[in-house]
């Protein structure tokens, strides 16, 4: 069993200082809660909507931001995973990276880049299992706009995740507000795993946010949730082994494919 900690945040645009220093303050916050893993949104690090500034931004995964959340994880004792603009050559990534203690950081490249905006910023990857193993739970990792693609939580739950941990930057609107209250419980029972779907709240130069983050359980219930427009810091018991009765009725995955 694992005690997951999420933070809704509301990051500074284009300052990743000010949003390492929010991010320390939160984990010194949730280890003194009993938690050992925080989950933070879609490149909370640089501010989703720091627009032209993003190439400027990326680092590379050896880089100080990663340094820093090394720093954080080895000073609190608590796992992080943050959302940054990864550099590789050239190339810039939307990246979410867990880093826990000393371990080597696990990194994933969001692979659905939404719209224009992201496409002229960032390079797609293919889609990819990263898997890590905290507490004794299984978990992977997506990034916003994978999670609504049904076969990336399908793939990474026949891999042996029992939670997937999604950094988001879900925009306020009508579809936001669907996907926050429809689609994680559905991807989660549908899956037999724990969804925790982490967002911005408030706005940027570019862009508002719906909040709205969820912490769903594999029989699609809510465990964890923030509002429209506050910062909120969030706990869930992430423990699978309370959920075998779920499995046990709501056998999808070992029906799958069966003649």
């Amino acid at each position: 069993m694992m005690k997951l900690a999420a933070l809704q945040m509301q990051s500074a645009c284009g300052d990743v200082a000010a949003n390492l220093d929010r991010l320390a303050r939160a984990a010194r916050e949730a280890a003194s809660k009993g938690a050992t893993l925080l989950l933070t949104p879609e490149l909370g690090l640089t501010g989703y909507g720091a627009g032209d500034a993003i190439r400027a931004l990326a680092e590379p995964i050896d880089g100080p931001i990663v340094r820093r959340l090394l720093e954080i994880s080895r000073e609190t004792g608590i796992a992080l995973i943050a959302g940054f603009a990864e550099r590789d050559g050239d190339v810039v990534y939307n990246s979410a990276v867990h880093v826990d203690g000393d371990a080597k950081p696990t990194v994933y490249r969001k692979s659905h880049l939404y719209g224009d905006y992201e496409r002229s910023h960032f390079a797609p990857e293919r889609p990819s299992t990263k898997l890590f193993v905290h507490r004794g739970v299984t978990c992977g990792m997506l990034i916003c706009y994978d999670v609504e693609f049904p076969e990336n939580v399908r793939r990474l739950a026949l891999a042996g995740a029992e939670a997937v941990l999604v950094p988001t930057a879900l925009p306020a609107g009508w579809s936001g507000t669907f996907i926050a209250d429809h689609m994680i419980q559905t991807r989660a029972f549908e899956n037999q795993v724990f969804v925790a779907y982490i967002n911005h709240c408030g706005s940027d130069p570019l862009f508002s946010f719906a909040g709205l983050s969820r912490i769903a359980s594999p029989d699609g219930q809510v465990l964890a949730k923030g509002d429209a427009a506050h910062e909120t810091l969030m706990f869930a018991d992430i423990e699978p082994a309370s959920f075998a009765v779920s499995r046990l009725e709501n056998t999808y995955l070992g029906d799958l494919n069966r003649a």
